[in-house]
């Protein structure tokens, strides 16, 4: 199925956007693809949410779910979203621990997007009892910048 009118500057080489995809078997195999920054030159925050992530323990191949949260500023690209969104579901199969899933996906993205700044906050569900929260930045967050706080309640259990 195909969309009528002209494409968006940029999205000519997309391979995902507007075509039928499947995620891949594995976070290697996942394509992420890019878009120009439509406001290159001015600072400002795009955030990806993704509160039914899912990937498996290495160990016991039992699943493991966390609720994410990307936060990065733009300079020259932005990520595509359909690709993200296929990039996280190729997670489902992948086993690894938390740590090594939340700090991959931020480093994946600043390697694809070489981005002014980014953070991710990943909120993994208790695993014996105990949530593991991940978060990682690639430094401090340029001055001026509003970026709002992720606001994912911890686990509280029964309390």
């Amino acid at each position: 199925m195909s969309h009528p009118g002209p494409s968006a500057p940029g999205t000519d080489a997309l391979s995902q956007l507007g075509q039928h995809a499947v995620p891949a078997s594995s976070p290697e195999e996942a394509v992420l693809e890019r878009v120009p920054a439509p406001h290159k030159g001015r600072q400002y925050v795009i955030r990806f949410t993704a509160p039914e992530f899912t990937s498996l323990c290495p160990v016991t191949g039992q699943p493991d779910f966390a609720h994410i949260v990307i936060d990065y500023i733009p300079r020259n690209w932005i990520v595509e979203s359909k690709s993200l969104k296929l990039y996280l579901t190729s997670f489902r199969n992948h086993g690894a621990f938390h740590e090594d899933c939340s700090v991959s996906i931020a480093e994946r993205l600043v390697e694809l997007l070489d981005p002014e700044w980014l953070r991710i906050g990943a909120y993994w569900y208790p695993r014996g009892g105990i949530p593991i929260d991940v978060f990682w930045q690639t430094g401090t967050a340029p001055e001026g910048v509003w970026i709002p706080a992720q606001e994912v309640p911890g686990y509280r259990g029964r309390g």
